[in-house]
């Protein structure tokens, strides 16, 4: 029997079509169908982190805007007739203590006015006392006849008169007194001078107003509140106050309005501001500034969720929910108050729902997720800033 040889190419053919062959028989049909179920398997659209709802204890806030107002004002005014003014020493702004001289008149006329009563009531007292030593005489003589009834009676007159008289010139001395204390306009309380409309020069009839003036540097917000909520506050609630320059201020209720506007149905609480609020030219509140705030009625137990967890689309707030399966849910929710980073979350939520946080601005209902730990996702976002 004849040996019969192979060629070298001969042998690598015979080989492909070996292997090609356990090939076939090993990829077996059922393996197809395990590549294509695998193949059409869907595919996560996020890898994102999830939270449940956290209890927390938030505090109550009452919402209000208002006007900054002097707690009370004073109206300092002339008590001069047809004097002229002299001396202006305080300008709008100025910070002044009860009694200081705000301003001064001509006292010229009433000095004159004043040394003629003097005199009048020397001359009173001069004829008051030769009046009474001739009643005196004559009361003596009453006893001997020497002098009638009618005489003596006289004299006891003319003593009376005399002594009339000297009250007279009293009291008219006493007027110009006042007078020349009127030359002197002084503040009748500590306060903030808010107006000026003393002219140096000017002659000021009785009554006419030279300056206004804050009492005691007090401002007071007057917030309106309607009329449902004023039964959430009392005097002494604690109210923070934020000017339209953004300065901010604490203060206190005194009172609240006893009547409603019949056209806003709101109320007026009268807070007060710290002295410091209205204490001079630079003070950050100033008398008719808006201003809003906040008046805090204690805390509340409240559902929070992450800022992150929350999205807002076409005007409304969702957040979603992680279920069984990998899937998501949209659920719309209604914030409520704020502390830090979280928001409340009033209804729709309970204790263990899983709340998407990183990623959920991304998603849709009924989006495919695949579920990471926080740190995990931390470790992601680091990794290209350590490879850079």
């Amino acid at each position: 029997m004849k040996n019969f040889k192979l060629k070298p190419v001969a042998l690598a053919l015979l080989a492909v079509f070996v292997v090609g062959g356990i090939g076939m028989a090993v990829y077996s049909p059922a393996t197809q169908a395990a590549d294509e179920k695998k193949a059409e398997a869907p595919k996560a659209a996020l890898t994102v982190t999830t939270t449940q709802p956290v209890a927390a204890s938030l505090p109550i806030k009452l919402a209000a805007n208002g006007n900054v107002a002097a707690w009370q004002e004073a109206s300092v005014s002339s008590e001069s007739n047809g004097l002229r003014l002299t001396e202006v020493r305080v300008n709008v702004g100025d910070v002044v203590k009860a009694g200081d001289v705000l301003a001064v008149f001509s006292a010229d006329t009433v000095n004159a006015d004043l040394a003629q009563a003097k005199a009048a009531l020397q001359e009173a007292e001069a004829n008051a006392a030769d009046a009474a030593a001739n009643a005196a005489r004559a009361r003596t003589l009453q006893n001997s006849g020497a002098l009638s009834a009618q005489q003596i009676s006289q004299y006891n007159t003319a003593e009376q008169t005399a002594n009339a008289r000297i009250a007279s010139a009293k009291a008219a001395l006493a007027t110009q007194q006042l007078r020349l204390k009127y030359t002197r306009v002084v503040a009748p309380d500590s306060g903030i001078i808010s107006a000026r409309s003393a002219t140096v020069g000017a002659v000021s009839a009785p009554g006419t107003e030279l300056f206004r003036m804050i009492r005691q540097g007090r401002l007071e917000w007057r917030a309106e509140v309607v009329a449902q909520d004023l039964h959430n506050l009392k005097p002494g609630t604690s109210a923070i106050v934020k000017a339209a320059n953004g300065s901010e201020l604490t203060g206190k209720v005194r009172m609240i309005a006893p009547t409603v506007d019949l056209q806003t149905r709101s109320a007026l609480v009268y807070v007060d501001l710290p002295t410091a609020a209205g204490g001079g030219k630079d003070a950050p509140f100033k008398a008719g500034m808006f201003a809003s705030g906040q008046f805090e009625l204690g805390t509340s137990q409240a559902m929070t969720v992450p800022q992150q967890a929350i999205v807002v689309r076409d005007g409304f707030s969702f957040v979603f929910r992680l279920n069984a399966d990998q899937h998501v849910s949209q659920i719309k929710v209604t914030p409520g108050r704020r502390l830090g980073d979280r928001i409340e979350v009033l209804g729709g939520l309970t204790a263990n729902t899983q709340v998407v946080v990183r990623g959920a601005g991304f998603l849709n209902d009924g989006d495919l997720v695949n579920k990471v730990a926080e740190t995990a996702t931390a470790a992601a976002a680091a990794a290209p800033a350590r490879a850079k």
